[in-house]
């Protein structure tokens, strides 16, 4: 019987922070081959495959290491007026990951989860919003969406770029 506890222990378990970090590796692959963002410029893009629902991806700033950018469509929240559903992302070129900073129209981390939150719900709530990232990008890659259907349609504006640090809050 002791034997079969030891071998029991010799296969490693992947933590919570393990599976965040694959994760953010497999939403980097995902976006990757949807959009290849690291070529993008700096703007405003629409990717619409005729269903009546265009994505707006905004390059927000290319860095040597990062990408900004934010993912939404059209639709606007009939409360704060801003677009939902709204993502904003953090691509490391360097690591190959992508991570979802926030999917909440003008509520920060603090606002969703506290402001010293213990280290497993933060672990969480980025698990839940980098999970929807990942099925999102999934459902935006079976819907047809790609760099063949994404075409540039401008610059940010000042008023409408926002830092990903910094969204704007809801009224």
């Amino acid at each position: 019987m002791s034997s079969i506890t030891a071998r029991t222990a010799l296969v490693p378990r992947l933590n919570r922070l393990g599976w965040l970090m694959a994760l953010y590796a497999e939403n980097h692959a995902r976006l990757v081959r949807l959009f290849q963002p690291r070529g993008l410029p700096a703007g405003r893009y629409i990717s619409d495959i005729g269903d009546g629902l265009a994505l707006h991806v905004d390059v927000i700033e290319q860095h040597a290491y990062t990408t900004e950018l934010r993912l939404t469509y059209g639709i606007a929240d009939p409360v704060t007026g801003e677009p939902d559903p709204s993502a904003f992302l953090r691509l490391y070129h360097d690591t190959r990951q992508l991570e979802a900073t926030h999917c909440y129209v003008g509520r920060r981390w603090q606002d969703a989860i506290g402001m010293f939150p213990p280290p497993a719900r933060l672990i969480g709530h980025r698990l839940r919003m980098n999970t929807f990232l990942g099925k999102w990008l999934e459902y935006l890659a079976e819907r047809g969406h790609g760099i063949a259907t994404l075409r540039r349609v401008g610059d940010l504006s000042s008023a409408s770029s926002q830092t990903l640090d910094e969204p704007k809050s809801a009224p």
